[in-house]
């Protein structure tokens, strides 16, 4: 038989789609055709594969050769097609039976010794894979571990294609080779995460980085150079639980495609903390690339913190990127070639001075700066981005006698109360796809079974009467106010708690 057939994934963002991968060997001169979209790392492959055949012992003879990855209307991306290609070809030239492999995905990229080489994105392929029904896959030895983590699919490692020849070529002959049995590791990846007592003297802080933690809310910090907005916003990962095992494997399929994975190929099950520096690109931040579109820096913040330091040295362009994922939760990235889409439920906390030299709430201090270039500073914040920020708050210099107060509270003592705030929130968002305050629809707060009585809303409504609050404004107000009393044992908000929300909005020192 002359026809071989197996299993591929073509991966799109995080999702994956099933891929018949096919080869015909026929008389003719000898040449390679190639359908199914495939990039240039694919498009190389039958050169490495026949390398690897004949250094594999198991030459693929000099013959017109026709490979057909189906459907052809997806792309295929990158050298993980090395592997199934490679088996397809030499089950059409009949090294060992078609059928053992038409139902056995395989991913990884070849050496010319015929090595099998680790490649990005395992996780999501393998996670695509058992969704679709499959029961067996490939992987490269170096990514066993990583593919061990999803449940309901058996791991086959292979270090080289020879090995893997002989196995199927065994099975032919009716001798079962024993399966090489990969568990998950249980190790977990030692994450040091800063602690909330190194913070001195910012009681206010300290406050909005609980409720920002507790109602999974955004964040805004303003103050003079050295107040502690970087050492603030570094220890909100200390404060927010372990991610659950779904999200753990959401995020970690994440990191996989960045090839950005623990070395132990452990589930991540910490929040991620993702920092970029101010002269990132829109594709950097948000996702992008030709060819492969690869994850930004808000989907690798997934479930975590994305932390834009001097946050008015960023681009304008990439501030203004962040306003619908922070809306919805996720990234669309369309191309020529298609629209992908990426999670990127993050918490953004946005960290700058109140003027270029720094220094225009500093006692003591001359500011040099003038009015119109304090204003054009910070006017790169205001508008639609920051009106989705929920907590503003202006961070003051702190003072000798904050220096050496007592320490305040820890990371575990805060993240005690932050779990049990987020119990409450689970409790009453039970039924509905919403876990914490901070995703919950405005108009749900407004008229939905969370509405709260008009005495409670007074100085809120007063605010929208003044302009001094728009509507998003009002609504996030309210989510900050349902955070502030389940941190408080829960119940439901009255005047003082939408008072606190309310002042936590109105501290920015945006408006000075």
């Amino acid at each position: 038989m002359s026809l071989g057939r197996t299993r591929g994934v073509a991966l799109q963002g995080i999702e994956g789609a099933l891929v018949d991968v096919e080869a015909d060997l026929q008389q003719g001169l000898p040449k390679v055709m190639f359908s199914g979209l495939p990039d240039a790392a694919c498009r190389q492959a039958p050169d490495r594969i026949k390398a690897a055949a004949e250094n594999s012992g198991c030459p693929i003879p000099n013959r017109r050769l026709t490979v057909n990855l189906s459907p052809a209307s997806i792309p295929k991306v990158g050298s993980g097609w090395d592997l199934p290609i490679a088996i397809a070809v030499l089950a059409a030239t009949g090294v060992f039976k078609s059928a053992l492999v038409d139902d056995i995905v395989h991913v990884g990229e070849l050496g010319l010794d015929g090595s099998i080489r680790p490649v990005r994105g395992v996780l999501p392929v393998v996670l695509a894979a058992a969704r679709l029904g499959m029961t067996r896959i490939v992987v490269p030895a170096a990514n066993a571990a990583e593919a061990a983590l999803v449940p309901g699919i058996s791991v086959v490692p292979a270090s080289h294609l020879r090995e893997l020849v002989a196995r199927y070529a065994a099975i032919g002959r009716g001798r079962v080779p024993e399966d090489v049995l990969v568990l998950p590791t249980a190790a977990t990846e030692v994450v040091l995460v800063p602690d909330l007592r190194d913070v001195v003297g910012q009681d206010e802080g300290r406050l909005a980085l609980e409720i920002a933690a507790a109602g999974g809310h955004h964040l805004f910090l303003s103050g003079p150079p050295g107040a502690g907005k970087t050492m603030l916003a570094e220890r909100l990962p200390s404060l927010l639980p372990d991610l659950e095992p779904a999200q753990a494997l959401e995020v970690t399929a994440i990191h996989s495609v960045l090839g950005a994975l623990p070395e132990s190929g452990a589930l991540i099950v910490r929040p991620p903390f993702v920092a970029p520096h101010h002269g990132a690109s829109i594709p950097a931040i948000v996702g992008g690339g030709s060819g492969f579109i690869r994850p930004g820096a808000i989907s690798k913040a997934h479930r975590g913190v994305l932390f834009l330091d001097e946050a008015p040295e960023f681009k304008p362009g990439v501030l203004q990127a962040l306003r619908q994922p922070v809306e919805s939760g996720e990234v669309v990235v369309a191309r020529a070639s298609g629209v992908v889409r990426y999670p990127a439920r993050f918490q953004l906390v946005l960290a700058a001075n109140p003027c270029p030299c720094g220094h225009g709430f500093g006692k003591g201090v001359n500011c040099s700066c003038s009015p119109r270039a304090r204003r054009d500073y910070m006017g790169k914040l205001v508008g639609p981005l920051l009106d989705r920020v929920d907590l503003q708050l202006q961070v003051r210099a702190v003072a000798r006698a904050g220096l050496f107060a007592p320490a305040g509270e820890s990371s575990a003592e805060v993240a005690a109360r932050v779990a049990a705030a987020r119990s409450l929130q689970a409790e009453r968002l039970a039924g509905t796809s919403w876990r914490l305050n901070g995703e919950v629809p405005g108009p749900m707060m407004r008229t939905g079974f969370l509405k709260l009585p008009a005495a409670a809303t007074l100085d809120l409504e007063r605010a929208l009467e003044r302009g001094t609050l728009t509507l998003r404004g009002y609504d996030r107000v309210l989510k900050v106010a349902w955070t502030v009393t389940d941190l408080a044992g829960g119940g439901t908000p009255g005047r003082d708690d939408v008072g606190v929300a309310l002042t936590l909005r109105s501290r920015s020192a945006v408006a000075a």
